[in-house]
Order: C-alpha cells, then structure tokens, then sequence
C-alpha cells in the first residue's frame, strides 16, 4: 500500500497516527512546524460577548491572557478545538462541522461582539453586518525542514496529509528544495482551500467531504487502495 505521511505537528499529528491506526492505516509522521506562544493583550472583557477558536492551539498556546475570558462561551471550529476549550474550563457554545465562515454565518444569537484567538496566519474571515469581530493572534508556526526518511518516502512514492494552508505550501517549497519529483506524490487535504495551498504538479490532490480528521483519513484510505 502507498505510504501515508503526516506532516501535522504535536499532539494533532500523534491523534491523527492514532486515529489512522483505529482504522487499519499506519501512518508515518514527520512534523515540518511547530506552534509557539505569542504575547497579546485582549480587549476589556465587559466588551466580549464570546470567543471564536479556529484551532486548539489558541487554547494550548493562549496562556494567562486566557482567563480573563473564561467565563465567555466559545464557538469552536470542530470537535477536536471544543474537547481543548473544555477541557481548559470554558463553556462549549458551538462546534461547528464546516470551517469557520460557516459557523459565522450560522451563528443564531445576534447582535453578538466576538474574540477571535487565531494563529498569525489565518483564514480571512468576513463576520455577518450585526456580527462584531476582534481579532488576537496568540500563536505563531514555526516550519521546519523536511527530514531524509520523509523526503524518502516521497521520492518512492506516498501520499500526504494536509491540515492547513501553510503546511501545504511549506510541503511544497520544501519538495522544491530538496528537487523532489512532485508527479510521484499523492496528496489528501482537509479542504479545498488547502488543496489550492499546495498549488500544481502533483500525483493526484483531492479534498475531505468534511474538514475532519475521519473524513480525511477514509479519503487516504480510498486513494491508497
């Protein structure tokens, strides 16, 4: 079977080796980022109706400035950012299924001023007219170079899994870099915004019907055998 790789760092990655695991894939990972804290101030807390959280990360990487807004309810991107957030003490509002524009446009309560804790790249956001939106960046991603036994696997022939944009342009410039032949790759993406990330030339590139880590594993599963 083709080998499938995954580049997601930190406990994101080791979840998405389990989880492929539970499914009969063994999936080889080799990180190329990791997350770091960045230092921010948040507004007034009595001007927060709720958080926004598009990854995890805001909430592992968040720190003390944290808790002045813990008592918020949060609207998380999925399943996995929601588990975070309570397990961090804040009340789960929404966990949304479709990526973060759509939960914002599905949110219900209105008028409503949100905290959106991002990373310092990010997905434009276009809030609703009687949706209020600031932003903190509390996490940066720091990529890092592609190791010999993964550029391996590549040169062989894998497929890779892409959680983000930025992974998969950094796949990419690296792959370039090292003068892989990209037409040998296989790539499996949690959406097409991040299909597109990774630009042309490749194997093969599809997209999850779900921006999810069970979706995008079965679409692996699918396109290995």
């Amino acid at each position: 079977m083709t080998p499938i790789v995954s580049i997601r760092p930190g406990e994101g990655g080791l979840r998405t080796v389990q989880h492929g695991a539970r499914r009969g894939l063994q999936v080889h990972s080799f990180p190329l980022s990791h997350a770091v804290p960045c230092a921010w101030s948040g507004p007034d807390p009595a001007t927060v109706d709720a958080l926004l959280v598009g990854s995890g990360r805001a909430i592992v990487l968040g720190g003390p400035g944290l808790a002045a807004y813990r008592e918020k309810p949060v609207y998380a991107v999925g399943t996995a950012t929601a588990r975070l957030a309570a397990e961090a003490g804040f009340v789960v509002e929404h966990a949304g299924t479709g990526g973060l524009q759509q939960m914002l446009d599905a949110i219900e309560r209105r008028p409503l001023t949100l905290l959106r804790l991002a990373g310092r790249r990010k997905i434009a956001l276009v809030p609703p007219a009687d949706i209020t939106m600031v932003t903190c960046e509390v996490y940066d991603i720091a990529n890092l170079p592609m190791p010999e036994p993964m550029a391996e696997l590549l040169g062989e022939g894998a497929l890779v899994l892409l959680h983000s944009a930025g992974s998969a342009e950094h796949l990419r410039a690296e792959s370039e870099r090292l003068g892989l032949d990209l037409s040998r790759v296989r790539l499996a993406a949690l959406g097409p915004r991040i299909a597109e990330a990774a630009g042309s030339g490749w194997d093969e590139v599809r997209w999850a019907e779900q921006p999810a880590d069970g979706a995008l594993l079965a679409l692996a599963a699918d396109m290995c055998h």
